[in-house]
């Protein structure tokens, strides 16, 4: 299932956005580009980790990923996720990002998931 131009049109999701379409039952593919250390201290489940450096290498698998359904990318505040959905649109990878990374998605959505600095 390929995203919609609508889908297309917005860089950034809410958290809240976000948790609404999983919850309808919307097939999503979600993308955390933190760092090891950081997806071991909080994490969404079912999130697939990609560190930002590691983006680049994960080209095909990722162009792969947003043809089966949306891709969303998120880090601990939204500004690495926002500079990896930049670069992946350029590569023709449709995505978005979450805004306000985990750390909103933990304070609006998930309070289990702890926050950290």
């Amino acid at each position: 299932m390929t995203p919609s131009p609508d889908h297309l049109k917005e860089l950034e999701i809410t958290p809240r956005g976000l948790k609404q379409r999983l919850d309808a039952g919307e097939k999503i593919h979600l993308v955390d580009c933190r760092e090891p250390y950081e997806y071991q201290l909080a994490h969404i489940d079912g999130c697939e980790l990609i560190p930002m450096r590691s983006v680049p290498a994960n080209l095909p698998h990722l162009k792969g990923k947003a043809e089966e359904s949306p891709v969303v990318v998120y880090c601990h505040h939204g500004m690495r996720s926002l500079q990896v959905v930049n670069w992946l649109r350029e590569q023709g990878v449709a995505c978005q990002s979450m805004s306000g990374g985990i750390d909103q998605w933990s304070s609006e959505i998930d309070p289990a998931i702890p926050r950290y600095s």
